[in-house]
């Protein structure tokens, strides 16, 4: 058991905050998260600092964060540096860290003495968690399932109040908050939302949506953020502007006017499809249901993408018999690391194709 409540396994049992399926608009909206980059004052960044200046960062932060409620009954402290490969994928699957964290700074990933970094994880729920140590020394993450990123941000204020009081973190006068990328610095806060947006893609209309977000100055990524690509019509829509708004201009602005156009954009489609394309549709969302309950060979990104489809007919009302739940608990099982863990038991690529398609076909039985 590590310092601080025990190991990434205890996870796999939990329930996640973004996948409950639960809270406005959640036809469309997966989850709401709010992120905010914290350094130390004094101490170099992770990636200019030395071992002795990271390690330091590591060992104060996590004294800090051990002291603190982050946000559930009990915290969960993983070492990543000293962590096997597949608990640092199952935390990211669970997007809890980023794939950056995981891999560490030069791609060395577990046992790489001279980049000491952690996580730190809220259970149950999994509502908050504080990566230390990855681009900037705190990370902060609150997410909540729906559109919710006002009471996502009120959370992750009184987070960032209940660190402050033990840390003394990197602040300008006059820019703000200090972070090693110049995008975060001001006040520090990276507003996102993930977004199912299969109409959307289905009417053509998707790249209208990426140019005009691109217009807004916000970002478009994929299923694991910064550096992936959309998997099931899954997009992150974050903001890239920190310096010279507040977070509440920043929160009116993506939650009063930027996602529920985003949102009402996709429904309007999922509305012209219905009443234009009514069969194709109901052939493009109950014909993968018949291939995820028959196929003997599934690939992690052909199970998302089938699964992204049954999840439209599900919120539709053209698939019977299958659950939101369901299907969301699939989203993760499906996953390298999960269904290593599922099955207890590591597997080759292969394999994995294989025993991925048979849990498949028993959960949707």
């Amino acid at each position: 058991m590590r310092p601080g409540g025990g190991e990434p396994a205890r996870l796999f049992e939990a329930g996640t905050e973004w996948l409950r399926g639960e809270g406005d608009g959640s036809d469309v909206v997966l989850s709401s998260r709010v992120r905010l980059a914290r350094n130390l004052a004094g101490v170099p960044f992770p990636g200019r600092g030395s071992p002795t200046d990271r390690r330091h960062a590591l060992e104060v932060c996590k004294e800090a964060i051990l002291s603190s409620s982050i946000g559930g009954a009990s915290t969960l402290w993983v070492d990543l540096h000293d962590a096997p490969p597949l608990e640092r994928t199952l935390l990211v699957e669970r997007h809890l860290i980023s794939k950056q964290h995981a891999r560490g700074p030069r791609g060395k990933g577990a046992n790489d003495a001279d980049h000491p970094r952690g996580v730190a994880v809220a259970l149950p729920g999994e509502r908050a968690s504080v990566m230390v140590n990855e681009e900037d020394h705190l990370r902060m993450q609150v997410i909540r399932s729906g559109l919710a990123l006002d009471a996502a941000l009120e959370e992750a204020d009184a987070l960032d109040d209940r660190l402050e009081e033990r840390l003394d973190f990197a602040y300008s006068p006059r820019f703000g908050y200090l972070t090693a990328c110049p995008t975060n610095v001001g006040t520090g806060v990276r507003l996102s939302v993930m977004l199912h947006l299969p109409a959307l893609r289905m009417t053509g209309e998707i790249d209208k949506v990426k140019r005009a977000a691109a217009d807004m100055s916000l970002a478009v990524r994929g299923f694991y953020g910064e550096g992936s690509e959309a998997s099931g019509d899954f997009y992150q829509i974050s903001n890239q502007t920190t310096l010279g708004k507040t977070e509440r201009v920043l929160l009116h602005e993506m939650q009063r006017e930027i996602i529920p156009r985003v949102v009402e954009y996709e429904r309007d489609s999922r509305r012209q499809l219905l009443t234009r394309r009514r069969a194709l549709l109901e052939d493009q969302v109950c014909r993968p249901l018949g291939v995820l309950r028959h196929a003997r060979v599934l690939a992690t990104e052909e199970a998302l993408k089938l699964l992204s489809l049954v999840r439209l007919g599900v919120s539709l009302g053209l698939v019977e018999g299958v659950e939101l739940r369901t299907i969301h608990h699939l989203m993760l099982l499906v996953q390298p690391a999960h269904l290593q863990r599922a099955l207890k038991q590591e597997l080759d690529q292969n394999q994995r194709s294989v025993e991925r398609a048979a849990l498949v076909r028993a959960r949707l039985a």
